[in-house]
């Protein structure tokens, strides 16, 4: 059966960590707002009034008759579908318990250009920015690197991988993390990634690998914009 994956088009956004999941595993998916009439369709089912659930906001995934919102949600659904979890069920909840972590880390760079709302254009809050922003590259930024590192070190199995002795999603989703980073603030990124080498390692070990590799390569990847989660200001990129 096809996935049915419901996202805006034209940016990468949250919707990219199901996409890597569904890229690595070979899985059959469309991405509905990218054919015709599929936003409206998408926006439909936002809105609809009647029986079944009713998802708050994309990305969520139609499977068969399920409805599935928000990431880690998709993905801890997905990730034993797809063989992209530990088969042990305790490991797959601290699979989603670093997943979810992400999940926080992913709205606080959103927060860096979108400081004070969400509805507001970023030059309407751009004092604001430059302020969370600092605080995020000074504070926030290095907490939220080094613990994935600290995670990788500590995992018991080793291979490099976050979580059990095999690729997971919370691997593909770290490689997200970092490659929008590099986009939206690569001088802090270079004068970070000398302090997590492993995570580094990781990112190189999952671009490395054949369908994704061929994802990156292909029309299906998005690029990131001035549209997205990850956007690059240089303003807000500042090493002072």
């Amino acid at each position: 059966m096809t996935y049915k994956l419901y996202y805006w088009d034209g940016i990468p956004g949250r919707g990219e960590f199901v996409r890597l999941a569904l890229e690595e595993a070979g899985a059959p998916y469309v991405e509905v707002a990218r054919r015709p009439g599929g936003t409206a369709e998408m926006l439909k089912l936002m809105s609809d009034t009647g029986a079944g659930t009713i998802p708050f906001a994309p990305p969520f995934l139609i499977d068969g008759d399920l409805t599935i919102p928000h990431v880690a949600n998709i993905l801890f659904y997905l990730g034993p579908k797809l063989g992209l979890v530990p088969e042990d069920e305790g490991t797959r909840h601290v699979a989603n318990g670093l997943q979810l972590t992400i999940t926080d880390f992913v709205t606080e760079i959103h927060d860096t250009h979108h400081p004070v709302g969400v509805s507001l254009y970023y030059e309407e809050q751009k004092q604001e920015a430059l302020k969370r922003s600092a605080d995020f590259l000074a504070e926030r930024l290095p907490k939220f690197l080094g613990y994935f590192e600290r995670v990788l070190n500590q995992n018991p199995t080793g291979r490099g991988h976050v979580v059990g002795k095999a690729l997971s999603y919370v691997d593909l989703s770290l490689f997200h993390i970092v490659e929008g980073l590099r986009y939206a603030f690569p001088n802090a990124m270079r004068a970070i990634e000398g302090s997590v080498p492993n995570l580094l390692a990781l990112h190189d070990l999952v671009a490395a690998r054949p369908r994704i590799r061929n994802y990156l390569l292909s029309e299906r990847r998005l690029a990131f914009n001035a549209s997205d989660i990850f956007r690059h200001y240089p303003e807000l990129d500042r090493q002072d």
